[in-house]
């Protein structure tokens, strides 16, 4: 690329980093160790406010140099521009120990790059929307040099921070339904969801990967968020959309998955061939994504309660389950190959479904030899003791406030 042109979309993008925009800090923000000699990776779905973080972050230093590689202008942007760039970003606003990159994986080389820019002692943050594709070459050249940080949607506190809202009952349905994409709760419109999931499909995942039947990635996708909770097999779907191959099946979700957009969760089994090959549970992102692009899921109160629990869980644990015996728990947590917390979700406890719900809480917790479960509602609190064990039952609202922590934040060896 010409020089020049590199002059002006860098000076463009600063001047969108001066843009006032109504920001809140992010709950963790202030424990990242930015003064880490590893380069510190964020990653996490479109929209959910990782150049707002970016922003903050840079607030930190008295310089700081910033590009943003999904830029359609930089579309020919190659491993051999870098230094280029660099010198355009030394002679608009000085030297700088600080690099902040986005979407740096479009750049086919990016890591060696970086890695020389460890060497030479900078500090870097880079964020992406796809998990995966920065990993893969993280793990090839920047082993044992970087941070992984998983940044989601606001949570239910930041929700009530960025709205105004007062922590009562009535404002946790409304983050129920609405979710936590910043922009959308802006502006309030389903519209906004809707593009932003045709842009995760075709940008993070169609050209990406180089899909071409795009109508049936939608269709698979509509169906996922409409069933949100239950039960599928990559067989059943294969049927379903007619695809010829189950493996096609197997590569659109672990695309949902590396994008952030739908994860799924195997029903746990000590015999790992037997837990892939088990049907599987899905979940989504955000309920508010999901109701503005499912046929049904709106409806269903419970369902929308267990989704939010499990992205409640996704944002500290890494390794979640369902159980299936005679009955079924919704969640089992395991941590350092230990199962440590079993959780059901309801959302009411009535006389048709409480013993459904608690015998499958005591089996799973019998199972893993447990003496305490966790049944989460949407407004009943109490205790159970029996002589299989303690089960607290807690509402989500107030249970996310005291029991779980914001992110996961790890670092890497390999």
């Amino acid at each position: 690329m010409r020089k020049e042109d590199l002059r002006a979309i860098i000076r463009d993008q600063y001047r969108n980093l001066q843009e006032e925009d109504k920001t809140i800090p992010r709950a963790f923000s202030d424990s990242l160790d930015l003064n880490s000699p590893c380069a510190l990776v964020i990653t996490g779905v479109r929209r959910c406010g990782k150049s707002t973080l970016v922003k903050q972050l840079m607030q930190r230093f008295s310089s700081a140099h910033y590009m943003a590689f999904e830029d359609i202008r930089l579309t020919d942007f190659e491993k051999g521009d870098f230094m280029k760039a660099e010198e355009v970003l030394v002679e608009e606003f000085g030297t700088s120990a600080n690099c902040f990159f986005d979407e740096i994986q479009n750049v086919s080389g990016w890591e060696i790059y970086i890695r020389q820019k460890l060497d030479q002692k900078k500090k870097i943050v880079i964020t992406g929307s796809n998990a995966r594709l920065l990993s893969r070459e993280l793990g090839t050249h920047l082993t044992g040099r970087h941070l992984d940080f998983e940044l989601f949607p606001f949570s239910y506190e930041e929700y009530l921070e960025f709205t105004g809202s007062k922590d009562i009952p009535g404002s946790f349905e409304e983050y129920l339904v609405h979710g936590g994409f910043p922009e959308y709760l802006r502006m309030r419109k389903k519209e906004y969801l809707q593009h932003l999931l045709t842009d995760i499909l075709i940008r993070d995942i169609a050209v990406r990967h180089g899909i071409r039947n795009v109508k049936a990635l939608k269709e698979i996708a509509v169906f996922l968020l409409s069933n949100l909770g239950k039960e599928f097999s990559f067989h059943s779907l294969r049927r379903t959309f007619s695809l010829g191959a189950v493996t096609t099946v197997i590569d659109y979700i672990s695309f949902f998955e590396e994008s952030y957009l739908l994860f799924p969760v195997p029903r746990f089994d000590y015999s790992l061939k037997k837990q892939s090959v088990n049907p599987k549970k899905i979940y989504a992102i955000d309920n508010g994504l999901a109701i503005a692009n499912s046929l049904s899921f709106s409806t269903d109160a419970g369902r929308m309660l267990e989704n939010l629990v499990y992205i409640m869980l996704r944002r500290r644990f890494k390794e979640l389950f369902y159980f299936r015996g005679e009955h079924q728990c919704d969640f089992v947590i395991r941590d350092q190959d230990k199962v440590i917390m079993v959780v059901q979700v309801c959302f009411r406890l009535n006389a048709d479904n409480k013993e459904r719900e608690i015998n499958g809480l005591l089996e799973a917790m019998g199972y893993f030899g447990l003496k305490e479960g966790l049944l989460l509602t949407m407004d009943e609190e109490d205790q159970l003791i029996t002589s299989a064990g303690t089960i607290l039952i807690k509402t989500v609202r107030k249970w996310s406030r005291e029991e779980l922590a914001y992110c996961s934040f790890t670092t890497l060896t390999f």
